[in-house]
């Protein structure tokens, strides 16, 4: 059994010294109500960042010498609980480990009869959940307006844009590579895109993009590329916060443009959240996007490492934004 630990906290961008590999010749044993769990499938998300520092957040920190968590697909091995059998797929918070016993709490199962078991850590996961949820219930999409999404080769932002189109929207995507541009067109159906990396002036290609303005910003990265977004809101725009993941990582508190007047001018509204607080609507979201995939009205990309011992590096590529959609190790 091998385990991955968090060896000590990260100062600027993780390393794989960072976390320390364990591992053991003991055969795990399982009591009444409980299952064995071999992992499948492991999420690594730019939010475990955040739980890797010891600043206060919305969710505790990872205990130094302590297993790191995330999403994780794992298979039941065995079972001494009647909700579980031998060979069922399960999706929740798990250790990175690969294997684990558990007492079924907070498992939910899943079937890969239908779809990728992979789909239930992206596009089924939190992934979609938050795509659906944050645009929805902060976005107020409206039919005929135009949101911009900043990381939108990324996991949520893929998301987001394909839903955005579903409603009528304009959807304008910000990535950092050609390639990852033509897919945002080609694949998820975006009508214009930004290479962050290439563009000399990315508040002026947003306005020849969006000559009418932007209605709704979906922002999974935070820094100079929302800033710029700040100089072409319309009246009554609505700022999603997802994410900072261009902040992540700094060492020195981020300076950017004050936000306020921008907010006062336009009466507009930026609001931060985590998808935890809609919780209530995830069956709905969850039909929703089921119905939608079924349906191929909405379609994902993966980028799937291979191998336990490569999801530190995993993890760590997240900030490179060497990910096209979900990034996840397959075990």
């Amino acid at each position: 059994m091998k385990t991955i630990l968090l060896n000590n906290r990260p100062v600027g961008k993780p390393t794989t010294s960072n976390f320390e590999f364990v591992t053991e010749d003991t055969q795990l044993v399982i009591k009444d109500g409980e299952i064995l769990l071999e992992a499948t499938y492991v999420s690594v998300d730019p939010y475990l960042r955040g739980r890797m520092s010891a600043a206060k957040s919305y969710v505790p920190s990872f205990e130094l010498n302590k297993p790191v968590h995330s999403g994780v697909i794992a298979k039941v091995i065995a079972s001494k609980n009647e909700n579980f059998k031998e060979g069922d797929y399960v999706s929740g918070m798990l250790n990175w480990q690969t294997q684990q016993v558990s007492n079924g709490e907070g498992l939910l199962k899943v079937d890969g009869s239908k779809v990728p078991l992979s789909a239930y850590l992206g596009i089924l996961g939190m992934t979609g959940l938050t795509a659906y949820l944050g645009l929805h219930q902060i976005g107020k999409p409206v039919a005929g307006e135009t949101i911009v999404v900043s990381g939108a080769a990324g996991a949520v932002g893929s998301v987001v844009g394909q839903i955005a189109k579903i409603l009528g929207l304009r959807v304008i995507g910000i990535a950092g590579t050609d390639e990852k541009i033509a897919m945002l067109k080609t694949k998820f159906g975006f009508d214009a895109g930004i290479n962050y990396y290439t563009s000399k002036d990315i508040s002026a290609d947003i306005k020849t993009l969006a000559p009418n303005g932007v209605d709704i910003y979906f922002d999974n990265v935070g820094g100079p590329i929302s800033d710029a977004v700040l100089f072409n809101i319309n009246r009554f725009a609505r700022m999603i916060i997802c994410g900072a993941i261009s902040v992540y990582n700094n060492t020195e508190t981020p300076k950017g443009v004050s936000v306020q007047p921008f907010l006062v001018k336009n009466s507009a509204l930026m609001q931060g959240f985590i998808v935890s607080n809609y919780a209530d609507k995830f069956p709905e979201a969850i039909k929703q996007l089921s119905s939608w995939l079924s349906e191929e009205k909405l379609t994902y990309t993966e980028t799937i490492v291979d191998g336990f011992d490569n999801i530190p590096n995993a993890f760590i590529d997240l900030f490179e934004g060497k990910n096209k959609g979900k990034m996840i190790v397959k075990i």
